[in-house]
């Protein structure tokens, strides 16, 4: 069995952390052959050698100027075309990267090379020539060999042996793939970030409050229904927008009075709607299926794709689309070089009226965390740190490697408020945040705060 999997390296340096639980995927498995895949500047080699001392002893590394500036859909194709020639029974990739938090690369991936796809996978097992895998939020999934998986966070990779040796790295030009430079770079790419500033959303003017008023001030809001939708007057209008799906209508509404909903049904099937009627726009919504068509539409007809935008614009020729990159730092506005444009919009599967999240500032009072969200009927979610050190299942990970919730009440005990948190959290209704730290960063997110360490009440 020969398993590509597809690796990127971080800005720290490091191995992206889902591609780092893909390689590790691979790797567990017996008897398979192993190759790396990977996309950068050519000291990227030294960060692929090192990790050929973990098992994976061949590596590859597509480096060329002309793939500089590469989005999702031209990084998919580039990497196609050298994969095509090694033929795996198995793609791995990680969910995501942290720079972009896109989801769209493996599902783009995956159409290029005509292979099955299961996203979003937290287990996996091999039998002969298929592959069964379960997934975060969609159940079970078996697929036959050629088959693209992408990895959730799911485990840790292994370290090099003392005695481990150095594979080898091979240098891949354009010209060594047969790549069309024409789909490469920036001149392949259809999405264009043309402003990008700092990300100050979601901060809100915290008032201080004691542990007396903590019940009656979640009794209050827990039982408001949040309503995000804002009266609003357009000035300029886009024509002919597609929602697939009633999730992304909201959204839709912001830029158009002239909007179509269809089903989420397949890629085919939304594909030829979309060449068949020459929408503007198609807006998807956030989750797992839509992520996943979204991409295979978008990787199907060559069309850009902006992931998790926050809000939309138009000037009634162009859609304007503003997400947030790396790692929720930074808000972007985008546009696409190609029509229609398509954008998956920020939504919330999440019911709950009531979050308790427990960070790692509690883990010495688990027990008593979960008490505490028992008596109030809300659900239990937790930070990355609290999640890596086993204080909760991964399933429960609220941020930008984990779930975004949006709750009527969200209630952060012992979070100090990284902004890789913020992005999971940020379109709860009323947001209580409880830290001994008065300094905490999760207080210029919260509108109620108690300084504190958390106690059974």
């Amino acid at each position: 069995m020969k398993i590509i999997v597809c690796i990127r390296q971080g800005r720290d340096g490091e191995i992206n952390p889902f591609d780092a639980c893909a390689l590790e995927e691979a790797l567990k498995i017996p008897d398979a052959q192993v190759i790396m895949i990977s996309m950068g500047i050519p000291r990227t080699e030294n960060f692929l050698l090192n990790l050929t001392r973990l098992g994976a002893k061949e590596a590859y590394l597509l480096t060329d100027k002309h793939f500089a500036g590469s989005d999702t859909i031209a990084t998919a194709y580039i990497l196609s075309k050298a994969i095509e020639k090694l033929s795996p029974d198995l793609v791995f990739c990680g969910r995501q990267t942290l720079e972009g938090d896109t989801s769209q690369t493996g599902p783009m991936l995956a159409e290029r090379l005509g292979y099955n796809l299961i996203t979003n996978v937290m287990k996996i097992d091999c039998f002969d020539d298929k592959i069964t895998c379960q997934t975060r939020d969609e159940g079970a999934f078996t697929e036959s060999f050629p088959c693209l998986v992408t990895v959730e966070r799911i485990n840790s990779l292994r370290r090099p042996s003392i005695r481990s040796k150095q594979g080898t790295v091979t240098l891949l030009s354009a010209e060594d793939i047969g790549a069309d430079l024409e789909k490469c770079g920036l001149i392949g790419s259809p999405t264009r970030v043309i402003e990008s500033k700092e990300n100050e959303s979601g901060k809100r003017r915290c008032r201080f409050i004691s542990w007396d008023e903590l019940d009656k001030i979640i009794k209050e809001h827990s039982s408001v229904k949040l309503n995000n939708n804002k009266e609003i007057t357009l000035s300029e209008k886009l024509l002919n927008v597609v929602c697939v799906g009633n999730n992304p209508l909201d959204y839709a509404k912001t830029v158009s009075e002239d909007i179509k909903v269809i089903p989420l049904t397949t890629k085919d099937e939304i594909a030829e709607y979309i060449v068949k009627n020459k929408p503007n726009a198609v807006l998807w919504g956030s989750d797992s299926k839509s992520k996943r068509l979204s991409a295979l539409v978008a990787s199907k007809l060559g069309l850009g794709l902006c992931a998790d935008c926050t809000s939309l614009e138009t000037d009634g020729e162009k859609l304007y689309m503003i997400r947030p990159a790396l790692s929720g730092s930074v808000i972007a506005k985008i546009i696409t070089t190609k029509k229609p444009a398509m954008a998956t919009v920020r939504t919330s599967n999440n019911t709950d009226s009531i979050v308790v999240c427990a960070g790692y500032g509690v883990k010495d009072n688990i027990d008593e965390v979960r008490k505490f969200a028992e008596k109030y009927g809300a659900s239990l979610a937790g930070t990355r740190k609290a999640v890596d050190n086993d204080l909760l299942p991964y399933s429960a990970q609220v941020g930008l490697t984990g779930k975004k919730v949006s709750p009527s009440v969200y209630i952060a005990v012992g979070v100090s408020g990284a902004v890789h948190h913020i992005v999971g959290m940020e379109y709860s209704g009323k947001v209580i945040a409880v830290n001994p730290d008065k300094n905490a960063p999760i207080f210029d997110y919260a509108d109620f705060g108690i300084v504190g360490n958390f106690k059974n009440i």
